[in-house]
């Protein structure tokens, strides 16, 4: 499980009266416990995180994916959206081209809307996060070849 979703869980935890959360995914699972806030000598938030597999553990041998072209990343920790608002058409989609100094996606960080220039000229090959989802500083967002 990625750990931004783990991170976003435990957020999601602290802002709730909840005292546990448990999500599976697959062969895996989280869960996420939180002592009371009431309790004598409790006088901060402690957060345990399990996780489990039912995978055996087998080394295995990961290479990295070769990316060709140009990478954009995200220069702050946000969320990331491909549109200027719900009910409008996306900045770009894969195989769209783009000129050096268009905008590609904004990135929403303390409340503010952060518009995400190219800085190449070229065609979108992908864009590698999800509209909402958290992104974090020098992740790569898109490709552009």
């Amino acid at each position: 499980m990625d750990i931004r979703k783990i991170k976003k869980l435990i957020e999601m935890l602290q802002e709730s009266d909840l005292k546990e959360i448990e999500v599976s995914q697959g062969d895996e699972s989280v869960r996420i416990l939180r002592s009371g806030l009431n309790e004598p000598g409790a006088n901060k938030v402690i957060q345990q995180t399990e996780v489990y597999s039912a995978e055996p553990n087998i080394e295995q041998k990961i290479e990295p994916k070769k990316i060709e072209g140009n990478i954009i990343t995200s220069p702050i920790v946000g969320t990331f959206y491909r549109k200027p608002s719900p009910d409008k058409d996306p900045f770009i989609k894969v195989g769209d081209s783009v000129e050096q100094g268009d905008v590609l996606c904004i990135i929403e960080a303390m409340k503010m809307m952060n518009e995400i220039k190219s800085d190449y000229s070229g065609k979108i090959v992908s864009i590698d996060v999800e509209d909402g989802q958290p992104v974090e500083y020098g992740q790569h967002i898109i490709t552009i070849n």
